[in-house]
C-alpha cells in the first residue's frame, strides 16, 4: 500500500480514464484485425454478402476427404506440441530447479545459454539445424515430430523466464533443505515440494509453448515438414476461406492460452495478499 501511495504522490500511477484509454487502444489493435479475419471468414466471394458456407463445409460429409492434409497437419501440430512441453518438462525444469538450490553461481551461465534462441533468426537457426537433422533423419525417421528438438530449443527463453521467475517467488531453498531435514531424498522434495509451488510457472511455461509451437512456420517450411501453419500456406492456394478459418482458431486459441497465463498470475496475486 506504501508503494502504491508514493506512486500516486510522484504522478507516476495513470488514472482510470488514462488506464481506459490506453486498454481500448491496445484491445483495438489486437482486435481489429481478429474481427476482419473473422468477418472474411463470412464472405460470400465478391458478391459483398455474408454466408456460413465455408464453416459448413468443415463439418460436411466430404471435409474429411477434402482436408485432409490439413486435418493431419493439426494432428502433427498438436504431437509436436506434446512432445516439445515434455522436452521443456524433462530437460528444462530440472536443471533449472538443481542450478538454483545447488549451483547458484551458475545460474547467469544457464540463462545466458537458454535466452540465446530469441537472438538467432529462424532463418539462421534452420541453416544450423540443417546438417544436424541429416543426422536426425537417420535415427528417429523423418517424421514432423523430429521438428519437436528444434522447437525445444526455440522456446527455450520463454520457458525459462516464466518458470524463473516463478522460481524467484518462492524460497525453493529454504523448503528443500526443510524437506530433506525432514528425510525427504530428492524425487520427494521434487514432487511434493516444489512442484506444487511451482505449479503457476510450469503451466505458463507449457501454454506458451503450445502457443510457439501453434504459430511457427519458418523452421517447418525449410526442413520440409507439415505443420499447421505450412498447411495453412498450401490450402490458402485453393480455399482461402478454410485457411482464415482455422487461422483465427489458431490465434483463438493461443490468446485464450495467454488469458489463462494471466488469470494464473492474478489468482496466485490474491491468494499472496
Amino acid at each position: 500500500m506504501a508503494e502504491v501511495t508514493a506512486a500516486s504522490r510522484l504522478g507516476t500511477e495513470p488514472n482510470k480514464v488514462t488506464r481506459g484509454v490506453i486498454l481500448g487502444v491496445v484491445g483495438a489493435v489486437f482486435a481489429i484485425p481478429l474481427i476482419a479475419l473473422l468477418q472474411f471468414t463470412f464472405r460470400d466471394g465478391l458478391g459483398g454478402g455474408y454466408t456460413l458456407e465455408h464453416w459448413n463445409n468443415l463439418i460436411g460429409e466430404d471435409a474429411a476427404r477434402t482436408y485432409r492434409s490439413l486435418f493431419q497437419a493439426i494432428g502433427n501440430s498438436v504431437v509436436l506440441a506434446i512432445v516439445t512441453v515434455g522436452i521443456v518438462l524433462v530437460l528444462l525444469l530440472p536443471t533449472m530447479i538443481l542450478v538454483h538450490i545447488q549451483f547458484p553461481k551458475f545460474s547467469r551461465v544457464l540463462e545466458f545459454i537458454c535466452i540465446i534462441p530469441i537472438t538467432v533468426p529462424a532463418i539462421v537457426l534452420v541453416v544450423g539445424l540443417a546438417p544436424v537433422y541429416g543426422v536426425v533423419v537417420r535415427i528417429f525417421g523423418s517424421g514432423a515430430w523430429t521438428l519437436a528438438f528444434a522447437y525445444g530449443i526455440t522456446v527455450l527463453p520463454y520457458a525459462y523466464r516464466a518458470i524463473q521467475s516463478n522460481l524467484d517467488a518462492i524460497p525453493a531453498v529454504m523448503l528443500s533443505e526443510a524437506a530433506r531435514s525432514l528425510g525427504a531424498d530428492w524425487p520427494t522434495v521434487l514432487r511434493l515440494v516444489l512442484l506444487p509451488n511451482l505449479r503457476r510457472g510450469v503451466l505458463a511455461a507449457s501454454f506458451i509453448s503450445v502457443a510457439v509451437v501453434l504459430g511457427e512456420f519458418t523452421i517447418a517450411s525449410l526442413l520440409n515438414r507439415t505443420n499447421l501453419q505450412t498447411a495453412l500456406l498450401q490450402i490458402s492456394q485453393s480455399d482461402p476461406y478454410v485457411a482464415a478459418i482455422f487461422a483465427f482458431l489458431a490465434l483463438a486459441v493461443a490468446f485464450g492460452l495467454l488469458l489463462l497465463i494471466g488469470r494464473l498470475g492474478a489468482s496466485r496475486k490474491r491468494s499472496r495478499e
